[in-house]
């Protein structure tokens, strides 16, 4: 990375993104009554969690299958337990190190043997933006139907702009990715080829069926894990409020400035909870307790790589086309 010429050494923004985390977690414990939401966090029904780790578990199965399918369409076939082992160590390494998205790279790297590193790229950044796509059609039928059909959820003022014009960029991207495709030389080709992939893995009609299965069934389990750890902690969030504020507090997780979404995530928990009549340290609890979940859940990620170390994951490597 480099700023006005000059050189940042990666490890410096490692730290950087190290004490965000820290320094947001901090000031939320502050402003969000942390003692509070410790005692919460405390008292939190084991029953409630442990449904929490099932889903998430169940998440990661279908994010695996997706991933399978999506790599399959572009000539590299994977096993549905490698598929799956190969997910759950990305996960270990998205949630150790900062960022949240070197572990998917890894996977693309380590799954690069039949079909290049270009389409194991593209077969791993497919898979994690349809996932998003579904979680973001998931908040823009919620937004406008809470708007319409009232008694559901009442939009606060200070959230329907910001909320309306994350759904208006949303919706003007693929616009803008368009115009790439008439671009000339290099980058026009390189766009229509990344189109062609992208239809042939993800929108061509063989597939596009399960694709949207599989993306709708990840984003019921990401919401109904996000949903029952707020329940453990004694919060029982609505329909309404999990289709439309939990969706809010889960894109947070993928700005890469901090480790994970830790302290971003747990920011929009405590500022979006009142909206559904709950405190802002309910919304602390609750992301903290959704955090711990979800660590939880990449466990056997840590299992794998202490039994298969990545160096015995690496052979398909030698298979790689010059």
């Amino acid at each position: 990375m480099s700023a006005l010429g000059l050189q940042i050494p990666r490890w410096l923004v490692k730290l950087g993104q190290v004490g965000i985390t820290l320094g947001l977690l901090a000031l939320i414990w502050r402003a969000a009554d942390g003692p509070e939401a410790a005692r919460s966090l405390a008292a939190s029904h084991w029953g409630w969690l442990s449904l929490g780790v099932i889903l998430l578990s169940v998440q990661t199965f279908l994010s695996a299958l997706r991933w399978q399918l999506t790599a399959g369409r572009l000539g590299i076939e994977l096993g549905t337990g490698q598929a799956l082992a190969e997910y759950y160590i990305s996960q270990v390494v998205n949630q150790s190190l900062p960022g949240g998205f070197i572990g998917d790279a890894n996977r693309a790297v380590r799954s690069r043997g039949q079909g290049g590193l270009v389409a194991a790229g593209q077969a791993v950044v497919f898979e994690r933006l349809t996932g998003q796509m579904a979680l973001f059609a998931t908040l823009g039928v919620s937004f406008v139907a809470t708007l319409v059909v009232p008694g559901g959820l009442e939009w606060p003022r200070w959230l329907i702009v910001p909320v309306a014009l994350f759904l208006m960029i949303g919706l003007c991207l693929p616009l803008l990715v368009q115009g790439a495709f008439y671009l000339p030389g290099s980058v026009g080709l390189a766009a229509r080829q990344i189109r062609a992939s992208f239809l042939q893995s993800v929108a061509a009609r063989p597939a596009l069926t399960r694709q949207i299965l599989l993306s709708l069934g990840t984003t019921l389990c990401n919401l109904a894990a996000f949903a029952v750890c707020a329940r453990a902690i004694g919060v029982d969030l609505g329909i309404a409020a999990i289709a439309g504020l939990v969706p809010l507090i889960l894109f947070t997780m993928v700005i890469p400035i901090s480790i994970s979404g830790w302290g971003l995530r747990e920011g929009a928990a405590a500022a979006l909870f009142p909206v559904a009549g709950a405190t802002a340290s309910n919304g602390l609890a609750a992301s903290v307790a959704f955090g711990l979940v979800l660590i939880a859940t990449v466990l056997p990620g840590f299992l794998l790589v202490w039994v298969k170390p990545p160096a015995k994951l690496h052979e398909t490597r030698q298979k790689t086309p010059n």
